[in-house]
């Protein structure tokens, strides 16, 4: 495996998996931005939170030698681009929409360097 895609990797699994445990754990920093973009705080569980664990653990699962389980950066591309959608429309552009962005990036990136490797 490149090194690069490494890095980018476990760096994906750690945010990732950070924000979701953020939001299954409902921690109180999270909070206002959730409620900004009109996110209901009933869904910081699910599918929020368990969606961001799953993706996490699976990139993991994928460096850990279970490539066909690693397809979890396309996941999470498409769950991220979905959040970066719903701060758009609710006009939020407060920190988590920055958040949101940075994961989409993390996560595209992880997506592009794993399939340049394959």
């Amino acid at each position: 495996m490149h090194t690069t895609y490494v890095v980018v990797t476990l760096l994906a699994v750690v945010a990732t998996g950070f924000s979701g445990i953020a939001a299954l754990a409902h921690f109180r920093p999270i909070l206002p931005g959730m409620a900004a973009a009109g996110v209901p705080r009933s869904w910081l569980t699910f599918p929020i939170g368990t969606l961001k664990t799953a993706g996490a653990a699976g990139l993991l699962l994928g460096l850990a030698g279970v490539p066909w389980i690693g397809v979890a950066a396309a996941g999470l591309v498409l769950f991220f681009a979905c959040a970066v959608h719903t701060h758009l429309l609710a006009r939020d552009y407060s920190g988590q929409f920055a958040l949101a962005n940075g994961f989409l990036v993390l996560a595209g990136a992880t997506l592009a360097l794993g399939v340049a490797g394959s």
